[in-house]
């Protein structure tokens, strides 16, 4: 079975970064590169990724944020915003959860649940690997 959602940036700052091959996150990454998890992405996704993968602090080469990129666009699925009218702590997440909600069944993976509106749709790393446990 296969999940839709969408990563937010600090999962893969976090699962790129961790020593621990068997956090949540860094199972996020496997279950992505697995194809349980498909993802879902628009431009202003990939360019915030670019953004915040490109600093000099988090010491990602040009090759290995290549091929995350061309990862998500070859096997993710692009998707149009649907737009809410919802108050967001940090503007920059809105994007993420719109394009969330654009399609059926599907999830946003984020370290942060505090920046986004109660919804059983936003789910902490943990909790997507449950939900992904139940399906199979």
């Amino acid at each position: 079975m296969k999940v839709y959602a969408v990563i937010d940036t600090n999962v893969f700052v976090s699962a790129l970064f961790t020593r621990n091959p068997i956090s949540a996150t860094t199972k996020i990454l496997n279950a992505m590169a697995d194809g349980q998890i498909i993802p879902l992405y628009d431009e202003q996704i990939i360019a915030e990724y670019q953004s915040v993968l490109s600093r000099d602090k988090f010491h990602i080469t040009p090759i290995e944020r290549k091929k995350l990129f061309d990862y998500i666009r070859e096997f993710g699925i692009y998707v149009e915003r649907t737009s809410v009218d919802t108050l967001f702590v940090d503007e920059s997440d809105r994007v993420f959860y719109e394009v969330a909600l654009s399609e059926e069944d599907s999830f946003l993976v984020t370290g942060n649940l505090k920046h986004f509106p109660a919804d059983t749709r936003v789910v902490t790393p943990a909790q997507m690997l449950q939900i992904i446990e139940e399906q199979l």
